[in-house]
């Protein structure tokens, strides 16, 4: 078979291969949730089989330890986060009242210092756009609510999920090496160095990211309730939990807690306070906990990450979300090859380049 033959062969398959994702989204979730979970949990089940334990009773046993942790995390979380979010619905209407108060006192204090002009110069512009970000956050929304709505419908999910993690996680290395002896064996070993690179920088952002989220949720839960947010355990868990999207969930929390805060104290010092507890949850996230868990070298920009999940999610809803970051992860693999081999090749070389490289080497 000539290189073109494979090439265009590999290029069917993979074509193939995302059409089934698109065609199959729904029903490859709790199997992709499954897979997440074992490659997760792979490492801890090394760990045991290096004390003796048998890869059988290492899978059982991680796998029955981390369900257990999340059935216990939703039960003890479930019932606050529920009363909290039930009473945010009540007292959003007074909480939009307030605000919408405070914003007429703060145009009216504007208007007695800027000319009418250029308040409705900056009116017309702040219209232009807020429109299509509305727009585009509504759409955004909806397709993320429809992820969930997918997730929440499928009960299969519950029960799908640690089967699929308990087999996946039992047979990871059988696995591994079934596909090791599929690979071309010419070009092998540069597949092989490319798929440790992917693990690499998966193992050093997805794993070491999602602790950072959990601490992150934990430190804003625990410092806004202590500063006496009302929704704090809410606002504080999510700003965590979507701090997966680099700086978003930042923003998204900064937003809605000073705007609650704002709404809910008359006075500076609580706002002040609200405040400082994201400045230091940023502070932690910057110095301490992303450098230590996820590190500087995973070779995933931040901006690239962001793009990666939204596209996801448009393309394939939740299943696109929770692909995105591996299917980030491949490409910046692959593309930072491809450029190495283009700056080894006459397309970039120069011939007194090529001239020194080959005399080098005789």
């Amino acid at each position: 078979m000539t290189t073109t033959q494979r090439a265009i062969a590999w290029s069917t398959g993979f074509l193939v291969f995302l059409a089934l994702v698109f065609v199959l989204r729904d029903v490859l979730l709790p199997f992709v949730a499954g897979m997440a979970i074992a490659y997760f949990l792979d490492p801890a089940c090394d760990k045991l089989e290096e004390m003796g334990l048998s890869r059988v009773l290492a899978t059982s046993l991680i796998t029955a330890v981390y369900f257990l942790f999340v059935i216990v995390f939703l039960l003890i979380l479930a019932p606050l986060v529920t009363g909290q979010i039930l009473d945010l619905v009540e007292k959003m209407p007074g909480y939009a009242a307030t605000l919408r108060d405070k914003v007429a006192q703060l145009t009216g204090l504007i208007e007695t210092r800027v000319s009418q002009e250029d308040i409705a110069k900056l009116q017309q512009m702040l219209g232009a756009l807020a429109e299509p970000l509305l727009k585009y956050l509504g759409g955004f929304a909806k397709g993320v609510a429809s992820g969930i709505g997918a997730i929440v419908t499928l009960v299969s999910l519950a029960i799908i999920t640690p089967v699929v993690t308990f087999y996946m996680l039992r047979d990871w290395d059988v696995m591994i090496a079934r596909i090791d002896s599929w690979l071309p064996q010419e070009k092998a070993e540069i597949i092989r160095e490319q798929i440790r690179l992917v693990d690499q920088t998966l193992a050093g952002f997805a794993r070491g990211q999602a602790m950072v989220c959990l601490l992150l949720g934990v430190f804003y839960a625990v410092g806004l309730s202590l500063v006496g947010l009302d929704f704090g355990m809410v606002v504080g868990f999510v700003t965590g939990l979507i701090s997966f999207v680099p700086y978003f969930g930042m923003l998204f929390g900064f937003v809605t807690g000073m705007g609650i805060a704002i709404a809910q104290f008359g006075e500076f010092v609580p706002v002040l306070l609200v405040a400082l507890v994201f400045g230091v949850g940023q502070v932690l996230e910057g110095n301490i906990l992303t450098p230590k868990l996820v590190g500087e070298r995973v070779g995933l920009h931040a901006v690239w990450i962001i793009f990666g999940l939204m596209a996801g999610g448009a393309l394939f809803g939740f299943l696109g979300v929770l692909l995105a970051v591996p299917v980030m992860a491949v490409i910046g693999v692959l593309v930072r090859f491809l450029l190495g081999q283009y700056l080894n090749s006459p397309l970039y070389l120069s011939e007194n380049d090529q001239s020194d490289d080959g005399g080098g080497d005789a």
